[in-house]
C-alpha cells in the first residue's frame, strides 16, 4: 500500500522558514514524480514545486520560485521541501504525491496523495 506522510508544517513569522519533509511507504522512488501542492482556503489546490526520481529535474510555481527548494533522497524515500522567506500568501494546508513517470506538476496527474500539513504565516 503507497503511503506518503507528511510533517514539519506549524505557524511562522513573515520571512521565516520551515523545512516539510514527506516520506514515502509501499513503494521505491523508482522513475517518479513526487511534487508538493498546497491549498488555502476557498482556493483551488494548486501546484508549488515537483521532482523527477529518475533525473532530479525540478519544477516550480512562480510564485515561489526563488524562494523554495524541493529535493530528494531516494536512499530514504523521502522528499523535502524547504521554504524560506515565507509570506502570509504562503499558508496553505500543504499535500504530498506522487505518481509513476513524469509530470507537469499538474494535481490532476497525482494518484497518491498524503494527508497534508498545515502551515500558517503571520504577518
Amino acid at each position: 500500500e503507497v503511503q506518503l506522510v507528511e510533517s514539519g508544517g506549524g505557524l511562522v513569522q513573515a520571512g521565516g522558514s520551515l523545512r516539510l519533509s514527506c516520506a514515502a511507504s509501499g513503494f521505491t522512488f523508482d522513475d517518479y514524480a513526487i511534487g508538493w501542492f498546497r491549498q488555502a482556503p476557498g482556493k483551488e489546490r494548486e501546484g508549488v514545486s515537483c521532482i523527477s526520481s529518475s533525473d532530479g529535474s525540478t519544477f516550480y510555481a512562480d510564485s515561489v520560485e526563488g524562494r523554495f527548494t524541493i529535493s530528494i533522497d531516494n536512499a530514504k524515500n523521502t522528499v523535502y521541501l524547504q521554504m524560506n522567506s515565507l509570506k502570509p500568501e504562503d499558508t496553505a494546508v500543504y499535500y504530498c504525491a506522487a505518481v509513476g513517470g513524469s509530470s507537469w506538476c499538474l494535481v490532476a496527474d497525482f494518484n497518491s496523495w498524503g494527508q497534508g500539513t498545515q502551515v500558517t504565516v503571520s504577518s
